[in-house]
């Protein structure tokens, strides 16, 4: 199956959070037919129901059977995976494929009668920001070659980077993005506090940020560290932890991350910074 061989799916999607509510409209305008949307919470899925012409709100997962669908995207969080899969009355040979980066493909096992699959976004999404869809990594697996194909060419009509991960490679790429985006977002959120508290502005670190990231795609992040650790300053090193005295949360982190920094140099062999570096 191909992209051109789908002109349009019926999908029924169970879930209306943070990734239901980009991945419903996006299929949606890709050509796809949502056509019922499910939350335990109804108000949410009648809220994303109503950014979905013609689709509706699937009242409940407890009926005889649910209603047919080319495939059936479970958008939940990754704890209530398990527990969607065990209660929905899917069709015989129903593909149902989950959305989460760390839940394995073997989650489908105790459910025989349906064929599983992965369809995973690898983006932070969050209400009130709009993701690029075509430039948004797809990560396909499936139990069978059939399910596999059909969400292939799924994902392709809504993104130009789409790839077969299987269940051990997601789960590290998983781990990984968590310390790309979730942990970097976390180190910005005290960046902010400590600007805060000298009332500056997070925007004085902008040109940084860039230059960081940048830099780390352009090349192998450790090969270009830098910083009082990478060049062991240890009087630079002293004076921010007599700055971070008051939080000493944070000057855990701090001393953590530090030390994680020197170790690397020494597995590496080099002292990457030179002198005069940030």
């Amino acid at each position: 199956m191909t992209p051109e061989s789908i002109s349009s799916l019926r999908i029924v999607l169970l879930g209306a959070g943070r990734v239901a509510g980009q991945l419903g409209p996006a299929l949606q305008q890709a050509g796809h037919q949502i056509a019922y949307i499910w939350s335990r919470t109804a108000a949410s899925a009648a809220a994303l129901a109503a950014q979905v012409p013609g689709a509706q709100v699937l009242p409940d997962l407890n009926l005889a059977a649910l209603p047919p669908a080319d495939v059936y995207l479970l958008a939940v969080p990754d704890a209530a995976v398990p527990d969607v899969l065990a209660e929905a009355r899917f069709p015989n040979g129903a593909l149902v494929a989950h959305t989460s980066g760390a839940v394995p493909l073997t989650v489908f096992d105790p459910h025989a009668t349906i064929r599983g699959g992965v369809f995973y976004p690898l983006q932070t999404f969050s209400a009130g920001r709009q993701v690029a869809w075509r430039t948004l990594p797809l990560c396909i697996e499936a139990t069978d070659a059939a399910a596999e194909a059909t969400l292939l060419a799924l994902a392709h009509t809504l993104s130009a980077s789409v790839q077969r991960v299987a269940t051990p490679q997601r789960q590290v790429m998983h781990v990984a993005a968590v310390f790309a985006c979730n942990f970097t977002n976390h180190l910005l959120g005290i960046s902010h506090a400590l600007l805060q508290e000298q009332r500056l502005p997070l925007t004085l670190l902008a040109p940084l940020l860039r230059e960081t990231v940048e830099k780390a795609l352009e090349y192998p992040p450790f090969t270009v560290q830098t910083g009082p650790a990478a060049r062991h300053d240890e009087p630079t090193l002293a004076r921010h932890r007599a700055a971070l005295a008051t939080h000493p949360e944070w000057l855990e982190l701090y001393n953590t991350l530090s030390s994680s920094i020197q170790r690397q140099q020494m597995a590496d062999g080099a002292n990457i910074a030179g002198p005069g570096k940030l």
